[in-house]
């Protein structure tokens, strides 16, 4: 392998893609709940690093699973309804640190 194969910070090789692991981890994502209009709840999930994060993709996914409808919006995910427990144990089994 020749030297520009390794990632130059964990010195690994670049084929096992541990970059977006990584990049994962070092995120800390918050998610907190805010009241709309009429009082109804929405998911609100920050702290995403634009540049490492597909939210689009990581917004679509979550929508699916929480059988619910959602949107992004200054870099955040929000997605309606009430799904703080549920959210935060996909986005750990997905590999980001959640608060």
């Amino acid at each position: 392998m020749a030297k520009d194969d390794f990632n130059s910070i964990t010195g690994l090789p670049e084929e096992l893609g541990i970059d977006e692991d990584l990049g994962r981890t070092e995120q800390r994502l918050t998610i907190r709940i805010e009241k709309r209009r009429y009082d109804k709840p929405v998911t609100i999930v920050e702290g995403f690093d634009t540049d490492s994060a597909n939210l689009k993709e990581l917004a679509s996914e979550l929508k699916r699973k929480m059988a619910t409808g959602g949107t992004i919006q200054d870099e955040a995910i929000e997605l309606q309804g009430n799904h703080r427990e549920r959210v935060g144990e996909v986005l750990r089994e997905k590999g980001y640190a959640v608060e």
